[in-house]
C-alpha cells in the first residue's frame, strides 16, 4: 500500500504574527517564505560580533553617502504580501537623504546581510536568497564565518560571487564605493583581539 504523500504544513502571515506578538524578548525569530516558517534560535556571541562589526563600517560608510538607513535585526522587512523577513541587518533607502518612515516594514532595502548559522544555513543560501532575488533586492550578502568569505548576489545571478579579499559595494547613488578588507574584517571579530 502506497504512503500518502505529506505536504508542509503551509502558514499565514496572521499565524506568524501571533507568534511574533507572544515571543519572549528578540528569541527566537519567525520569518515567512512562501508559507514556510523558519524558525531561528538567538544568534551565538560571534555571530552578534560579525554583526555588529558590519553594522560599524556600514554606519560609517552611509553617513558619508547619505543614500540609506542601516536597520539591525530582527527588524521585519516585508518585499510582497504574505512574507516576513527578519535579516540580520539590512539598509533601506534614504530618498534625497532623508530618514525613510520608521514604521514602514515595506520599504525596498539596497541591501541585505544574513551571517550564516548551522541552524540557517539553508534557508539564508536558498529559501531567503531565492526570495531576495525574486523581489529584486539589489544585493545580499551571506557572511560565511567557517569560510571568512562574503558570498554576494544579485537578483539575476545563479551563482555567488564569493569574496575572500576585497568586498566593493557602489549603490546607486552613491558618489564612492564601499571597500571593506574581508580578512581584517573577520579577523577583527576573533577572540581577544584589539578592540577598534
Amino acid at each position: 500500500m502506497p504512503m500518502p504523500a505529506v505536504r508542509p504544513r503551509r502558514w499565514s502571515a496572521a499565524e506568524v504574527e501571533r507568534l511574533v506578538q507572544e515571543r519572549n524578548g528578540y528569541s527566537p525569530r519567525y520569518e515567512l517564505v512562501d508559507g514556510e516558517l523558519l524558525v531561528t534560535p538567538a544568534p551565538s556571541g560571534r555571530h552578534q560580533r560579525l554583526i555588529l562589526h558590519l553594522a560599524f563600517v556600514l554606519r560609517d560608510y552611509l553617513s558619508r553617502e547619505k543614500i540609506g538607513e542601516l536597520r539591525l535585526g530582527p527588524g521585519e522587512v516585508k518585499l510582497e504580501t504574505g512574507q516576513r523577513f527578519e535579516p540580520d541587518l539590512f539598509v533601506v533607502s534614504a530618498p534625497d537623504g532623508r530618514l525613510p518612515s520608521a514604521d514602514d516594514a515595506f520599504i525596498r532595502p539596497l541591501l541585505i546581510c544574513e551571517v550564516l548559522s548551522p541552524s540557517s544555513s539553508r534557508h539564508d543560501r536558498i529559501t531567503k536568497r531565492r526570495a531576495f532575488q525574486r523581489n529584486d533586492v539589489p544585493e545580499y550578502w551571506a557572511v560565511d564565518d567557517d569560510a571568512r568569505a562574503f558570498e554576494v548576489w544579485h537578483p539575476a545571478d545563479e551563482r555567488a560571487a564569493l569574496i575572500d579579499d576585497r568586498l566593493v559595494w557602489h549603490p546607486v547613488g552613491a558618489s564612492a564605493p564601499l571597500e571593506l578588507d574581508v580578512r581584517k574584517f573577520f579577523s577583527a571579530a576573533e577572540d581577544n583581539a584589539p578592540l577598534p
